[in-house]
């Protein structure tokens, strides 16, 4: 069983961004509602509200909606027209397709004056005699019936035989009830209730004798053999989703056991890499629908490939040269919708920091003495007199780096006293024969 609950409520309340205490119209067509609830208490403001195709049976809960303009409620199983005395502003009311029997009910509709259409098309009621003049004489405020405008005078002449219209309404109704009780007592001859077979897997199924003989089966439309057909399928829908779920494919592997990436391309998209050569970077161009919003979309930029999730569908592609995750930008078009991707890749001088101080060297090599590791250090051959240092499995990496800075410090050391040396050496030049020291003249900078 359907029922209204708040979450239906608010995801049908988009555009009035979820808030339902101010909504004044929504559509819950088509939700195999089986009852009318709730509706009255929590859209106190409503206007318009459609329930068509659903499994109603029975008007309630809408007394309260005082600003009720429309309400729809075609193809239900509403038997009888009651509850809408509360609905003041109520000016249109479609009960279309029903299994209204009762036409004497729409005198609980005298209380709306604000009714002007009503539409009963396709009720039993509508196969009575004197059926649209009851309808009219009973409802003086009513313009149109069935679409049809009410004339002046079909008004009139529709007063005049009341009275004897309904005692012939009553008596046909009566007539109708019998016949329907008939029908229900031999309904379904045969075919046991609809059995259903139930396997060790909890599958609900129905054998094929059963199934063909539901279907060819004359049967009387009313409100209990529609909800039985709903029912039915329901339970063909459920059969088919389980077997949907064991035949369900694999997930498909982005990555496979040894680590290689996969190129995926799940939503199917148009795509575009291309090389700057001058800015040595990546583009990657993705052809993504220009009416998608940007939250279904997720971009994850790895070194070696880039991932990107459309709605849930993955696309991968492998890159051939390594990028910079950390500087790449993400770009959405307004007007295209395409999304485009700029990796920097990796330059060579970044992938190698610290060779010019870390070597390996065979003269260094390694000793324990109980349990703790040292380095010994044996004559260098070279003459610049550089040191190197052999970097060992067990070393303490902050005897690396104090060993580092150390050489650091002395080859910059070295470095500033070959400048000073080379430095030429200003000598002072003596006075000429001709010159006169003038103190007016300021001193050459």
């Amino acid at each position: 069983m359907v029922r209204i609950s708040e979450e239906l409520v608010r995801k049908r309340a988009e555009h009035n961004e979820g808030e339902i205490f101010s909504l004044e119209e929504i559509s819950l067509h088509q939700q195999n509602i089986e009852r009318l609830e709730y509706i009255d208490k929590w859209c106190r403001e409503l206007k318009i509200l459609y329930l068509q195709n659903n499994l109603i049976p029975k008007i309630e809960n809408v007394g309260r909606l005082k600003k009720l303009e429309y309400l729809n409620l075609t193809l239900n199983n509403i038997t009888k027209i009651e509850n809408l005395e509360g609905c003041e502003s109520l000016r249109k009311l479609d009960l279309t397709l029903n299994f209204i029997a009762d036409l004497t009910s729409v005198e609980s509709l005298r209380e709306n004056y604000n009714l002007r259409e009503l539409y009963l098309t396709g009720n039993p009621c509508t196969n009575m005699e004197d059926y649209r003049a009851f309808v009219v004489a009973t409802l003086p405020q009513l313009q149109y019936l069935d679409g049809r405008a009410i004339a002046r005078s079909e008004r009139i002449k529709a007063l005049q035989v009341y009275s004897r219209m309904r005692d012939n309404i009553l008596q046909q109704q009566k007539e109708n009830e019998t016949k329907l009780q008939n029908d229900k007592e031999r309904k379904h001859e045969g075919y046991c209730d609809k059995e259903a077979t139930i396997t060790e897997e909890n599958e609900i199924t129905l054998n094929e004798d059963e199934e063909e003989k539901f279907w060819t089966e004359e049967t009387s439309y009313t409100p209990q053999s529609r909800l039985e057909i709903y029912r039915h399928t329901e339970r063909i829908r459920q059969k088919q989703e389980s077997s949907l779920k064991k035949k369900s494919k694999p997930e498909k592997r982005l990555i496979t056991d040894d680590g290689r990436i996969l190129n995926v391309n799940e939503p199917k998209i148009k795509f575009k890499l291309m090389e700057n050569e001058e800015n040595d970077h990546l583009i990657l161009e993705l052809a993504i629908y220009r009416y998608m919003d940007t939250s279904l979309i997720d971009v994850d930029i790895q070194p070696h490939y880039v991932r990107v999730k459309i709605r849930g569908k993955v696309f991968q592609l492998v890159l051939q040269e390594e990028v910079r995750p950390g500087a790449s930008v993400a770009q959405r078009s307004q007007t295209t919708g395409h999304l485009l991707l700029t990796m920097p890749k990796v330059k060579k001088n970044e992938e190698i920091r610290t060779a010019p101080f870390i070597k390996h060297n065979t003269s260094w090599h390694r000793t324990r003495e109980k349990g703790n590791s040292s380095m010994k250090s044996c004559p260098s051959s070279s003459t610049s007199g550089n040191e190197k240092l052999e970097v060992i499995e067990d070393l303490c990496p902050m005897a690396v780096l104090d060993k580092i800075t150390e050489i650091n410090n002395k080859q910059s050391r070295e470095k500033t006293d070959s400048l000073t040396l080379r430095l030429p050496q200003t000598q002072e030049r003596c006075n000429s024969e001709d010159f006169i020291d003038d103190p007016d003249v300021p001193p050459l900078i």
